[in-house]
């Protein structure tokens, strides 16, 4: 094999059995919610890797989006 091909394979083999970063889960999560995130990148974060941080910081990132939203409504209707 060429050296391209054994370090594609190491690569390969290093993400299937790492656990994804925290920097990787956050682009997966702002990327799906605004709509941006690739077919490839998708299948790739959940054929990879267990789902469960997904979901939790999905469920974060929904959390403190509602927060911000309740927040700016309540200073701007305080502003009136």
């Amino acid at each position: 094999m060429t050296d391209v091909a054994n370090k594609n394979k190491k690569d390969n083999e290093d993400q299937k059995t790492g656990s994804p970063g925290v920097l990787k889960i956050m682009q997966s999560i702002l990327a799906g919610a605004l709509g941006v995130q690739s077919d490839r990148r998708r299948q790739e974060d959940f054929s990879s890797y267990s789902p469960a941080p997904y979901i939790i910081a999905g469920l974060l990132f929904t959390a403190a989006f509602v927060g911000g939203l309740i927040l700016v409504v309540n200073l701007v209707l305080a502003g009136q």
